[in-house]
């Protein structure tokens, strides 16, 4: 995958060497130099990596908490790991894997034998949200907070507040923090 930063065909080589031998591309790849390896060719890795993600959520009954917001998702994360670990078996993001490329790595470490998921969800533009949620599935939303980080994407607040929201469109329950002004507003219109 070929991003702002870095061009991810060039690891390849490096990735082979390491025992990797499958690979989603979006370039032909001389396969001649990669004996055993398989290339997927995609118009769009990034696109790939989240629809094989959600396929992979999708064959989990499990309860998934989803946790967004403009600061704390990686404490609450912890957070509620630490507390549940002694009663479930849990895969959460590592770190603080909540981008557009994080989530489908976080979601693509569910296996048969965990029955709570806990994710983050980081956006910096209207849009984001929405394939995030696809990808995350969330049964159960935690809202951290809105405020002034990760605005310059966004109109005003109540916009980056509703993106934040649709990660939520499904979940069973919501926690948010109910002392933030614009949540007040919002339960209150």
């Amino acid at each position: 995958m070929s991003g702002p930063r870095r061009d991810g065909h060039l690891f390849i080589p490096e990735l082979f060497k390491a025992g990797l031998r499958y690979f989603v591309v979006s370039e032909k790849i001389n396969a001649k130099n990669y004996p055993d390896a398989t290339f997927l060719l995609v118009k769009d890795v990034l696109a790939a990596l989240q629809k094989l993600a959600a396929n992979h959520r999708s064959k989990f009954k499990i309860d998934v908490i989803g946790i967004t917001g403009s600061n704390g998702k990686t404490i609450v994360k912890e957070w509620l790991y630490q507390l549940l670990q002694d009663d479930k078996n849990i895969v959460r993001s590592p770190k603080s894997y909540n981008s557009q490329i994080g989530v489908p790595l976080s979601v693509w470490e569910i296996e048969a034998q965990h029955d709570l998921a806990i994710f983050e969800a980081g956006i910096s533009q209207f849009g984001e949200m929405q394939k995030l949620e696809t990808i995350i599935q969330p049964t159960i939303g935690v809202l951290t907070n809105i405020g002034a980080a990760h605005s310059e994407g966004f109109k005003n607040d109540t916009e980056k507040l509703k993106e934040k929201l649709r990660l939520f469109k499904n979940a069973k329950i919501l926690i948010a923090n109910a002392d933030n002004d614009l949540i007040k507003k919002k339960r209150k219109s």
